[in-house]
């Protein structure tokens, strides 16, 4: 009972000092919305001196170590969608929840960025790359849904979801997004391959176009477009 009771009083204990160690993102002179034109006006004072290219791509640090000048891009600018990209890529480089000198663990850069600017579709369509990568599907799923209701045209959301319900056999909600995803222009086939393989891929109707008087069917093709996030076909190992 005894070994019971300390257990349990460790846990609030270490529940208490994470809620504390992640504080919210707090506005100062410098920095705000990555998203917001007003906001980034001071972004190039901070890039300049902490997110050179060489950090970004984790080849180097500008002042000290990788994971303190990205933390700094951060702290300054919560949703900053490459360096949360670059946080999340150094965690998972390093086997580390929190790399070596970052402020706030991986999942509290996104946490923050999250709570401060909900709105931003991006930042949680990474977020829930890094969480596919680091095996919380269930926690992945929610920030991809969410992204989903706040951006239903977004090719790259409809694709990783396709994936997430794929690995779940939820194979009508796989095929869904899948189908939605190759209509709105996703180019990578593996979500395709993969329903295929299950059995699972439906080829969707042909789209009618109907020019004046005259109706004609045409085939939907795949246009390959840009993604605006990695998708999590490469980040999840998928």
């Amino acid at each position: 009972m005894k070994h019971l009771i300390l257990a349990c009083t460790l846990a609030a204990c270490c529940a208490s000092a994470g809620a504390a160690a992640c504080p919210p993102y707090v506005k100062g002179t410098t920095g705000g919305d990555y998203t917001s034109a007003e906001d980034r006006k001071g972004l190039s004072v901070v890039e300049q001196f902490h997110f050179s290219r060489a950090v970004e791509t984790l080849t180097q640090g500008m002042t000290g170590s990788l994971g303190g000048d990205i933390s700094y891009t951060l702290e300054h600018f919560p949703n900053h969608h490459r360096a949360l990209a670059s946080m999340a890529k150094l965690g998972l480089r390093l086997k580390s929840a929190q790399p070596v000198g970052a402020r706030y663990t991986v999942s509290c850069f996104f946490e923050r960025a999250i709570a401060f600017a909900p709105h931003d579709v991006t930042a949680r369509m990474v977020y829930g790359n890094y969480l596919l990568s680091t095996g919380q599907d269930a926690t992945a799923l929610e920030q991809l849904d969410a992204a989903s209701r706040l951006a239903p045209e977004q090719a790259t959301i409809q694709y990783n979801l396709g994936l997430m319900y794929l690995k779940k056999k939820e194979y009508e909600k796989a095929s869904g997004h899948a189908q939605k995803a190759y209509a709105l222009g996703f180019p990578l086939p593996g979500l395709k391959n993969k329903l295929k393989a299950a059995g699972k891929w439906r080829e969707p109707p042909p789209v009618v176009i109907e020019e004046k008087d005259t109706k004609e069917v045409q085939k939907t093709e795949e246009t390959p477009v840009p993604a605006t996030a990695v998708p999590a076909e490469k980040t999840s190992g998928e």
